[in-house]
Parts: structure tokens; sequence; C-alpha cells
């Protein structure tokens, strides 16, 4: 009957490969070398193939033994990735978080969540989306996702939140669009026939527009298609601080002012969310605590200039028109 090849097999023969030889392999295994030895030869009995060249002074490796290493050393990475993830799991560790985020979140702020995620957490798998308005809640509410942030109108109802950072929003335009030409605040009234790009939901059901002024509206579905687009002169729109904070500083992009806009109607309330049912370990609590940090950090830094603009009472403080 064919003997099954064991792991103390592979580990004595990656060991004599990377120590140089069966006696410096038996020390750092702490065996004798005869134990060595006998392991080396009953792995070579079970394969079917010689691994070592014994003709010489020092074993050295055939060109199958060269084959053997690399697949050895698969399979043993492999167990020892599995025992990380079962000790992790027998002490509360979750085997993967799925992080569902809306589009106003800051990206940058993503990216360093997944950079200290993995370096936290090397065994537990990460998921991260992306989405809108109640295509968040949706896939928090469904299971797709164990953790969401979520815009304020979309906020869905028997979820744990935790309130975030604000995020605000500053109605911007190309220098070359008509509105860039008015001096001081600008009447409501003058946004009617100007095209508004709003970022809305992906299909026609969930949360009405917000913040819409303009009665021509042209609707996108991501914060990046809108920024370009109101780059490109195509018409005007709220985008986070964040997004444009450069675009402003360069002139890229020119900060509005509206008539009769309220400081504190500017900003967007996002809400990190997750079902009470939900499995709050080790990686869920560690997310939940950065996606807090992060967005205060992010969004509002302490180098950030101030807002140059007001807020209309009449705008929904969520908007994101």
């Amino acid at each position: 009957m064919f003997d099954p090849v064991t792991l103390d097999q592979l580990r004595a023969f990656v060991a004599v490969v990377e120590e140089g030889s069966f006696s410096a392999a038996a020390r750092k295994l702490q065996r004798v070398q005869s134990a060595i030895s006998t392991a080396m030869a009953n792995l070579e009995s079970q394969l079917g193939v010689r691994i070592w060249d014994r003709t010489t002074k020092i074993p050295r490796l055939t060109e199958a033994g060269r084959a053997v290493l690399g697949s050895a050393r698969r399979v043993l990475a492999e167990v020892d990735g599995l025992r990380q993830v079962t000790a992790g799991m027998a002490s509360g560790l979750e085997a993967q978080v799925s992080l569902c985020i809306d589009a106003l979140f800051p990206t940058d702020a993503v990216i360093e969540l997944c950079v200290g995620f993995a370096e936290a957490f090397p065994t537990v798998d990460l998921r991260v989306d992306t989405e809108v308005l109640s295509a968040v809640s949706a896939r928090v509410t469904s299971g797709a996702a164990t953790i969401g942030v979520v815009n304020a109108p979309a906020l869905p109802t028997g979820v744990v939140r935790r309130p975030l950072a604000p995020i605000d929003m500053v109605p911007v335009v190309s220098p070359r669009h008509p509105l860039a030409a008015h001096d001081g605040p600008l009447p409501e009234t003058r946004f009617a026939d100007a095209i508004q790009i709003v970022l809305a939901e992906r299909g026609d059901a969930g949360v009405a527009d917000q913040g819409v002024l303009s009665l021509r509206s042209w609707r996108v579905a991501d914060v990046h298609t809108k920024h370009l687009m109101i780059r490109a002169g195509l018409g005007w729109g709220n985008l986070p601080e964040h997004v444009v904070r450069a675009d402003l500083r360069s002139a890229r992009l020119v900060a509005l002012e509206i008539e009769g806009w309220g400081e504190e109607e500017h900003r967007v309330r996002l809400y990190a969310i997750h079902r009470p049912e939900t499995l709050i370990g080790p990686a869920h609590r560690w997310i939940l605590a950065q996606l807090e940090a992060l967005c205060a950090r992010v969004a509002r830094p302490s180098d950030a200039p101030a807002r140059p603009v007001r807020r209309s009472r009449r705008a929904s403080p969520r908007a994101s028109g």
C-alpha cells in the first residue's frame, strides 16, 4: 500500500535545502541526523523519484528534487495558513469582513484602512464595495455586507449605527462656466436654467435626488464621473470638499456662494451600520474604530482651508446634487 507523504517529511526536506546539509537540518529541527536521513529515504520511496544526488560528500538536489521543493513549500505554506486561520477562529477572529461604502466617503481613507487591515489581520479576507445611497443599506440589510457606511437619507431602520465625521459638500463649477463669472452670492433663481450634475441612485427606486436647484439635471452614479464632468464645464454641482480641495487651490474649479444658504446645511452625515445579529469580532471592531478615525482625519484635516461657501436652508443637509 502506498504510504502517504507526511508534513514532517516535507519540513525535513525543506530544512535540509535551507540549511545545506542533513546534519544542519537535524540541529535546526532538534532531531538526530539518522532521523533526517530516514525521512529523506522514505520521502523518495513514497514519491517514486530520487530527490537527492548522494554521489557527492554533501547531497545535492536532483532535477526532480528541485521540482518537488517548490510543491513542498507551497503545501507547507497552505498548512501554516490553515493553522493561522483556525487559531484565529478559535479565539473569535472572523474569517472575513465585507464592507460597503457610500461613494462620498474619502477614497484615501478607504485605501489607508485596507492597508492597515492587511497588516493587522493577514488571515482575514476583506471585500470592499462602493455604492450610493440606498444601495449601501440594501447590501447590509440583505447580509451581502457586514458593515456599511451610509448617507443619512438612506439610513435604514433596525440597524446598529455609529455616526462618522461629517463630510463638507461644496457647490463648484468650472471657471469657464457662466456661473463662475458672477461676483458675490448667487440667487437660487440663477441656477434654474443651468445644468446640475447630480449624484443619484443607480435605478429609479430609492432615495430621491438631494439638493437639486436646477430645472435641468444630469444624473450620474459615482463621484469620480461627476467630478470630471463638472471640471469639463458641463454643469455645476455639490462635491465633497476633500475631492475638490486641490482643484480649488489650483483654480481648476470655483466654489460658488449661493444666496441664503446656511452654515450647518452644507454637511453630509455618514453612519457606519451593521445588523444587530452580526458577529462583531476583533476584525469588525477594528474596522468600525478605523472608519471613525480615518473619516475625521481625511475628510477634515487640520491644514484644510476654511470653506468658502454657505449653504441653503431649503437644500437638504445631506445634499448630493
